[in-house]
């Protein structure tokens, strides 16, 4: 699910990078958001010249939703069933521009905030392609302290490149199974047991 999150984000920031191509914005064949390498060395994390580069940096627990009863829910049949708790996450996703010229970095973050800005709230009416685990994601930009981002780019043993921070709130996994919870009319007990 998470890897769908972050392909989807790719996916919708070049189609926006894409319908700006004839502004000479993006070029047509190539897309400007990409992920980084997956096979990086235990070094530096190398992003891409020429492109905006995607990372996921932080997973966070979200305990702000919680269901009345943590270990019940009403199955699509009307059945009640016991299960886990879901567990709800946000995710903190980096988006570093790393272009030759620095103005062309600002100018491509700049594009990232204005699509998030209009885009902060992805629906299935509004992102067809949204996963089916996935009832909606919000978008918040995400503001860190100096002393977070030399925490941040020193994990990443790089330096400083012009960059956003996106929290991407509320993704929930449930557990699909559980075990059906029966009414208890009637407790007997023997005399043995007392």
């Amino acid at each position: 699910m998470i890897a769908d999150i972050l392909v989807l984000l790719k996916n919708r920031l070049n189609a926006h990078f894409l319908s700006l191509a004839g502004a000479g914005l993006a070029d047509a064949g190539e897309d400007k958001v990409v992920f980084i390498d997956g096979d990086q060395k235990a070094d530096a994390v190398n992003f891409k010249q020429g492109a905006v580069s995607l990372l996921l940096f932080n997973i966070e627990r979200d305990a702000t939703y919680r269901q009345a009863d943590y270990y019940a829910r009403v199955a699509d049949d009307g059945s009640t069933r016991k299960v886990n708790p879901d567990i709800n996450i946000n995710l903190y996703v980096l988006f570093v521009a790393k272009f030759k010229d620095y103005e062309q970095s600002l100018h491509y973050l700049s594009l990232v905030l204005r699509y998030f800005q209009a885009n902060h709230y992805l629906d299935r009416q509004n992102t067809p392609e949204l996963s089916k685990t996935v009832d909606h994601l919000v978008l918040e930009l995400n503001t860190l302290t100096t002393t977070q981002q030399n925490e941040l780019w020193g994990m990443l043993r790089s330096s400083y490149l012009p960059s956003l921070v996106y929290k991407v709130k509320a993704i929930t996994f449930a557990d699909e199974g559980g075990m059906p919870i029966t009414d208890i009319s009637e407790v007997v007990l023997s005399q043995e047991q007392l």
